[in-house]
């Protein structure tokens, strides 16, 4: 259990107590010329970039516009925009003004929009172009919605609205920088919004001090270099993107490098070459795939040589894992493999230069991070919640890391593990309550200031957290077994072929799957049998070799899990589940409610005789 002192009065000049309008003070006194923003223009292949002086005045002049619109200290306002420069210095421009703001994912449905809207009480929203417009337009009219103007960002696309480009046109009264950056660490930051797996979306109202706290606990576990580049990818209404790509920059006066489309981070990473690298499981499931296919093209010599370099960087991150030195003669066969087979390959996909490699949002499949093992990356795995500003534990090759943990708990929170298996949570990096419409906040926490995190895991001797499952999300068989579905999943997931799969049998006698095959890893392991098939998925899901190969690879699996977790019959589905089909959040955990209500006949039809 780690624990620090709580940070509530915290002076402003400690660390935990300065602002994110300090640092953005700092970073334009003492970073003046560094690169803090690049984005490319739509259609461009150049990046457009702003230094930290630049960024300091940029948020100014915006800030001046949006006070012009009545926007004021403690007024939320709500954007919806993909990862653009207008979203992520809109950001901060309010910030400097006392405001709060709320990003919403984009792809969220327009009764969870509503709700957002009359929850937090906003009078503007920020949208991306027309189509979003669309969306908004109706609450403008809603008589119990607050809201009253739209700023549209995409230039020609405003109509009757506001255009975000006359934002920095407004003239900049003499007197307006007494009304900047006034915010305290107490003051709220933000109001992110949780992805909603389950009923509505709750706000999570998270401060100034809870970010700052948790920026200095990242930073006492981490070894990046001074000023470390940072692919921004995922949406900013997820709390993780929200640290990555805003605050952390902030706190590092590092440089980000925003990709709107999230399918094109791969693009974006191999032209940035960054040395920090953030993917959610399914990213990092499908950058294997991608690398697995290019791999299983290549003639066989060459695959026997990288399968060679490759264990010998597993025996030397098995090592580091252990906490031990890795001895001189493994040291130089891992700097000989990595120099002349591995640093090829990832230059290839942009993370030759990667010191630190993580993830977060949901289990990783452990076959995952042997794979990248194989390349020296060791993925440093970490847990925490919008509730605990992201993460509240984490691996690290600075403090220790265990393959198929989520680390140890980071300086501002405690961690304990209830009589059920239930995680929870307290410290300075843990939020006060959820936004009520009053404007109030509700908090959750005990007596004592813990939070029940929904999350089951086990504490190990060396302090590591070992996750087993939501609460909500476990199997409860008709014998009464609990099964944890992840697991039984990312079994299964082990196989190249396998993509997506979602495990079913609460109060049933048994379990069983929906397959989806992966889109990078199929075509290719096809192809690489001599399987030629017009017509994608779909033609390959008919396959007699295909479905031989899949039935092999759900009885490996089998053999690896106990009677109760195995699965007894399966559905082989046609299309990859996303965020836009509504299967996977933004932030690409799985929906299991939307998955289970879409393919209810088929799920019961596997448990027909």
């Amino acid at each position: 259990m780690t624990s620090v002192p709580r940070t509530a009065d915290s002076p402003a000049d400690s660390p935990v107590g300065r602002t994110v309008p300090q640092l953005l003070a700092r970073n334009a006194r003492d970073y003046p010329d560094l690169p803090g923003l690049s984005w490319r223009p739509d259609g461009s292949e150049e990046w457009t970039t702003l230094t930290w002086a630049e960024i300091h005045e940029r948020t100014r002049r915006l800030a001046a516009g949006y006070a012009a619109l009545g926007v004021g200290r403690g007024d939320h306002v709500l954007m919806m925009m993909s990862n653009r420069h207008e979203h992520w210095l809109s950001d901060l421009a309010l910030v400097r003004l006392g405001a709060v703001p709320v990003s919403v994912y984009g792809t969220a449905a327009p009764g969870q929009i509503t709700h957002i809207a009359r929850n937090c009480r906003a009078r503007l929203a920020v949208v991306e172009a027309s189509a979003q417009v669309s969306v908004w337009e109706p609450l403008l009219s809603d008589a119990d919605t607050p809201l009253e103007l739209l700023v549209v960002a995409e230039a020609g696309e405003e109509g009757v609205h506001v255009a975000f480009a006359s934002l920095l046109e407004t003239p900049v009264p003499e007197s307006f920088d007494k009304e900047l950056d006034a915010a305290e660490s107490g003051d709220p930051l933000t109001v992110v919004y949780t992805s909603g797996t389950t009923g509505d979306p709750k706000g999570v109202v998270l401060t100034h001090r809870h970010v700052m706290a948790n920026a200095l606990a990242l930073d006492a576990v981490v070894d990046l270099p001074p000023h470390v580049e940072h692919v921004c990818y995922l949406p900013l209404a997820h709390i993780a993107e929200r640290m990555l790509g805003i605050y952390l920059p902030c706190h590092r006066a590092s440089h980000v490098y925003l990709c709107p489309d999230p399918t094109a981070v791969g693009t974006v990473v191999r032209a940035v070459r960054p040395a920090q690298f953030f993917g959610v499981p399914r990213i990092w499931e499908k950058l294997s795939a991608a690398v697995r296919a290019v791999l299983s093209r290549m003639p066989a010599e060459q695959q026997a040589a990288i399968e060679q370099a490759s264990a010998v960087a597993r025996e030397h991150v098995a090592y580091r894992e252990r906490g031990e030195t890795p001895p001189a003669d493994l040291e130089e066969r891992y700097a000989t493999a990595r120099e002349q087979v591995l640093l090829p390959i990832l230059a290839a996909a942009g993370l030759d230069r990667v010191t630190w490699a993580t993830s977060a949002s949901a289990p990783m499949p452990v076959d995952v991070v042997r794979f990248w093992s194989g390349f020296g990356i060791a993925i440093m795995d970490a847990w925490g919640l919008t509730e605990t500003v992201g993460v509240a534990t984490t691996n690290s090759p600075r403090t220790g890391f265990r393959i198929g943990s989520v680390g140890r708990p980071v300086e501002s929170v405690e961690v304990k593990i209830a009589a059920d298996g239930e995680i929870e949570v307290r410290g300075s990096s843990v939020f006060g309550g959820y936004l009520q419409p009053d404007g109030s906040v509700r908090s959750v926490l005990d007596a004592e200031g813990w939070l029940a995190t929904g999350d089951i895991g086990r504490m190990d001797e060396d302090g590591f957290l070992w996750l087993t499952d939501r609460k909500k999300e476990m199997i409860i068989t008709s014998t009464g077994k609990n099964v944890s579905p992840a697991l039984v999943e990312n079994t299964l997931k082990e196989h190249p072929l396998i993509g997506q799969v979602l495990a079913h049998g609460d109060r049933r006698s048994y379990l069983v799957a929906l397959l989806v095959l992966d889109a990078e890893a199929a075509p290719a392991w096809a192809a690489a049998h001599g399987i030629e098939v017009d017509g994608g998925l779909a033609a390959l899901v008919d396959h007699p070799e295909v479905r031989a190969e899949v039935d092999r690879a759900v009885a490996a699996a089998n053999a690896r899990l106990n009677r109760t977790e195995q699965v007894k019959r399966y559905a082989l589905l046609t299309e990859e589940w996303g965020p836009a089909t509504g299967e996977l959040t933004p932030s690409l955990k799985l929906r299991r409610r939307v998955v289970r209500d879409k393919y209810g006949d088929l799920l019961d039809g596997l448990y027909d005789n």
